[in-house]
């Protein structure tokens, strides 16, 4: 199906560039046979641009200092990372915690992150499950710790980089996380809505980790 889009939509871009060029030559007047031909003088080639790259990366040092606006981490801690997004200052970075989710072979498939947050009554912790497109979105996300009881919350919106579902917990929630082994995530894939893929989060250095979290008012959002 991918492919017959990407067939189609190659072909209504064609269709469009081909189109003012065969309407222009159906309602050219005929050439005067008898007025001397003149030829157009050839436009000249625009320069160069010396800061284009082509839409191509130029590669930057993984190294570098990262500047204002940009999301690096800035520290790993246990199975965690502390993903912060860079201030001016480099004062009160807003940061997250990050774990990249694996299947049971190893394939990077989805991402969570946490943060704490004030103003949403019983919430106190957000999180975020970014699970890959063509997931079945109806089957939702089912979060549990260790051998408890999982819960299964909903998938808020789509976009390129994937499904996203908006988790809040609660005080007993994520002192369960502080004192569990292993976060189990379950999703179910469209093209097969039998199967679960199990997603374990581990918890090694949640507790020092979600203490460095920033604090995101919510409010009534």
């Amino acid at each position: 199906m991918l492919a017959v889009t990407k067939f189609t939509s190659a072909l209504a871009v064609l269709g469009l560039l081909a189109g003012p060029a065969l309407a222009q030559d159906a309602a050219a007047p005929a050439q005067d046979t008898t007025a001397p031909e003149t030829t157009a003088p050839a436009a000249e080639a625009a320069p160069a641009d010396a800061n284009s790259t082509g839409g191509l990366s130029m590669g930057e040092d993984p190294n570098a200092t990262p500047q204002a606006g940009q999301t690096y981490i800035k520290e790993e801690i246990g199975d965690w990372a502390l993903q912060c997004v860079k201030t001016e200052d480099g004062k009160d970075e807003p940061c997250q915690l990050y774990q990249l989710l694996r299947d049971d072979t190893d394939n990077p498939v989805a991402e969570i992150v946490l943060f704490r947050v004030s103003g949403a009554g019983q919430v106190a912790a957000g999180a975020s499950v970014i699970a890959p497109l063509q997931t079945l979105l109806p089957s939702g996300v089912l979060l549990s710790v260790d051998d408890g009881q999982p819960k299964k919350y909903p998938f808020s919106v789509c976009s390129r980089v994937g499904c996203v579902a908006r988790i809040g917990l609660t005080e007993a929630e994520v002192n369960a996380m502080k004192n569990g082994k292993q976060a189990n995530i379950v999703i179910r894939p469209f093209s097969a809505p039998d199967v679960e893929v199990k997603l374990p989060a581990s918890l090694i250095g949640f507790t020092a980790g979600f203490d460095k979290t920033s604090q995101m008012p919510i409010g009534n959002q």
